[in-house]
């Protein structure tokens, strides 16, 4: 017997209904469910508005801050959403929209997610999630397998054993680093003797009982921002995250970090972990792995590498060996959501040894027992949902292969928009691609001659010029909303390492043309000529320069 519960026009029958009955085959959700499964780029474009609303006008549209006190019918909020929220989103699958490290995604994923969600298991605990905790952990030896490449042997005797991980699954690469560097400190301020370890001693005793005077993790100077968030949760401070100066392909130096780990002993400073990067944020590079691996065997450091962008390029047989060295890792981040082609979020950190995470194990009494295959145990997240589902079905209906064509296609893509920036002679490329990742800019070739002949004040003046004018693009051609591409801050060593702004690419998404990026430089051109005076004052500078 059901209990009647009235509040306004809202009965506890009618809260039951949303949960059981499905609205009709003509309702606008059902509608939109067919559609998003049919074409989900179609969908896009005949629902988001192609000019970009100010986000002050948008912000409008969400400044009611009550709870409503009367309910909507399913239908009528679904074309509220569509109407404030679907028209003004971002359309990141547009095959012009290359500026992030976001793409369009596989159909299948549509009606994938509708049984993800409605299964809501919570992978946190095996009586929660009976079936997806074993399939959770098939998917991390999967990519285990891809990385360090193992014997079957070991994934039988690891892949399912209680008191062992592979890795974790966790919402993005920022959760996978911080989990990484967490097991890195851990084991590096084991227990020992009367010590407990710093899991339960806390860091003020575990620096007292070692003696040191401080910890640091080296990265790159374009190592991702995640890494200060792991340097402050963990207790290191953003100053115990050191950066290591890099060469001019954005690779760090490996005798730079030599020196800086011994500068770091000298000064009684433990540097347990040093991170290589796989695929920078910014510029796509990749750090030499095999150097790395060495200088940590060297000096007793943990090796992880931050391969949340890159990672995925292990499945191309013919672009795989440019990740050289990440097999020597001692734990990898990787990003699903990026080149695996999976919605936000889903990225996983891998571990080489399969008993690495026990320095971070948890129990209680509910859950996460002794003995258990309760993931949560190895996680830093609890709760969370089954979104290994959706990565095991993408490797079955992509498979490696199909992976490989889409990393090819995206790394070939990104040499043939290099080479046709070259060509310009309006346009300078600032970052040779190494995987699908490329920087550029607008500098017409007068610009160009005068910054090569200017003394060095000059150059700096003329170049905050150039500067203002590529914001000024990025900006217009965002707003704009025919196509988008980010900008960054690099140091060119052409430049004498000036901060100069950039735009950033990335080609990762298998429906962008030739045409597209073509189409991408014209426009450019084009946003130029729309600030004369500015073109005047830099034009009228760079001859300035040429004449004297």
């Amino acid at each position: 017997m059901i209990t009647k519960h009235k509040t306004a026009n809202v009965s506890f029958e009618s809260l039951l209904r949303i949960f059981t009955v499905p609205e009709g085959p003509d309702s606008t959700l059902t509608k939109i469910e067919e559609k998003l499964s049919q074409n989900l780029n179609q969908f896009l474009r005949e629902h988001i508005v192609a000019e970009e609303k100010p986000l002050k006008e948008i912000e409008k549209d969400f400044a009611f801050a009550s709870i409503p006190e009367k309910p909507e019918f399913v239908s009528d909020h679904t074309q509220h959403l569509l109407d404030t929220l679907v028209s003004h989103s971002v359309h990141t699958s547009a095959p012009s929209f290359i500026g992030h490290m976001t793409s369009a995604l596989p159909y299948f994923l549509m009606p994938l997610s509708k049984i993800m969600i409605a299964l809501n298991q919570n992978l946190v605990k095996i009586e929660t999630s009976k079936a997806f905790t074993p399939l959770e952990r098939q998917v991390l030896g999967m990519l285990h397998r891809l990385v360090y490449n193992q014997d079957d042997h070991f994934y039988s005797n690891w892949m399912h054993s209680a008191q062992h991980s592979l890795g974790a699954f966790c919402s993005g690469g920022t959760i996978a680093n911080i989990t990484a560097l967490w097991v890195a400190r851990n084991n590096a301020l084991k227990a020992q003797g009367k010590f407990q370890g710093v899991e339960k001693e806390g860091l003020y005793s575990a620096m007292k009982h070692y003696g040191y005077q401080g910890l640091a993790v080296l990265v790159s100077e374009r190592g991702h921002y995640s890494l200060k968030k792991s340097a402050d949760i963990l207790g290191l401070g953003q100053q115990g995250l050191v950066a290591v100066k890099t060469d001019a392909n954005n690779r760090i130096c490996p005798q730079a970090l030599s020196q800086k780990i011994v500068e770091l002993k000298k000064n009684n400073i433990k540097p347990f972990a040093v991170v290589g990067v796989a695929g920078t944020t910014e510029t796509g590079s990749i750090d030499p792995l095999c150097q790395i691996a060495e200088i940590c065997i060297e000096h007793d450091c943990h090796f992880h590498v931050d391969a949340a962008w890159g990672g995925a390029t292990l499945m191309s047989n013919n672009y795989r060996q440019l990740l050289k060295g990440i097999e020597q890792a001692d734990s990898v981040t990787i990003d699903a959501h990026k080149q695996l082609y999976i919605p936000m979020g889903a990225g996983m950190v891998l571990f080489k040894h399969p008993d690495a995470m026990k320095s971070i194990e948890h129990h209680a009494q509910y859950i996460l027992r002794m003995g258990s295959k309760d993931l949560g145990s190895h996680t830093l997240e609890g709760s969370r949902s089954g979104m290994a589902m959706l990565v095991y079905a993408a490797m079955h209906i992509i498979s490696r292969p199909g992976y490989e064509l889409l990393i090819d296609a995206s790394i070939e893509k990104a040499k043939f928009f290099a080479e046709l920036i070259s060509q310009q002679d309006d346009f300078e490329l600032v970052s040779e691609p190494e995987l699908c990742l490329l920087t550029y800019r607008y500098i017409p070739a007068k610009v160009r001659k005068a910054l090569e002949i200017a003394l060095p004040e000059q150059r700096i003046q003329l170049n905050e010029l150039v500067n203002e004018l590529t914001q000024f693009i990025q900006k217009c051609q965002r707003e704009t909303g025919k196509s988008f591409v980010s900008r960054t801050r690099l140091n060119p060593s052409r430049w004498d390492r000036l901060n100069t702004l950039v735009f950033r690419v990335v080609l990762a998404n298998p429906l962008t043309s030739h045409d597209i990026l073509r189409s991408v430089l014209e426009e450019q051109r084009i946003i130029a000529q729309q600030a004369p005076n500015l073109m005047a004052k830099i034009l009228a500078t760079s001859q300035s320069i040429t004449e004297a």
